[in-house]
């Protein structure tokens, strides 16, 4: 055993940096090639039969190659996460900001008259042409888009008292 270890460490001493090296322009990175380079030598290390030393390098740069090969097929199999992306899902903070608007918004809704309320959400929300609702309320379109356009002037004007007054 001793002269197995023996020959382990003069043949990690004198291929290391040959199999590093053709494993970094394999896979151009450090720590990669650290990886296929330690795991060539415990292939080679528990290897069943005994190396020729004739064919030492190149036996070991197919041992590299296929490790490398098969991190590719690994790789693959994942998907690459760009970190530049955003986590759409809001934040808390974002979350009760966004219900706190959504509640204001309600009560000044509230503080319409109906019929201009449920024109408003008619055409804004269900997405109702102006002759639709005309139809629906028995009103004209004209009268449709006016108290539409009122609806819409109140509401801005209720948001921004809201937003004088200190929290």
């Amino acid at each position: 055993m001793s002269d197995q270890l023996t020959g382990f460490q003069e043949l990690y001493q004198r291929y290391s940096d040959d199999v590093f090296r053709f494993a970094f322009w394999l896979c151009g990175d450090v720590d990669d090639a650290k990886d296929i380079t330690s795991e060539t030598f415990v292939r080679v290390w528990t290897a069943p039969n005994e190396l020729v030393l004739k064919t030492v390098k190149g036996y070991l740069f197919t041992i590299a190659r296929n490790l490398y090969l098969q991190g590719l097929r690994k790789h693959r199999r994942k998907a690459v996460l760009d970190e530049t992306l955003v986590d759409p899902t809001p934040l808390a903070e974002e979350l009760n900001e966004q219900r706190s608007e959504l509640n204001q918004l309600r009560r000044n809704l509230q503080q319409l008259p109906e019929k201009d309320r449920t024109i408003l959400i008619l055409r804004s929300v269900e997405g109702l042409s102006h002759q639709e609702i005309a139809n629906m309320l028995g009103i004209t379109v004209n009268l449709v888009k006016v108290k539409i356009h009122r609806a819409r002037i109140k509401l801005a004007s209720l948001s921004e008292i809201k937003e004088e007054k200190p929290s």
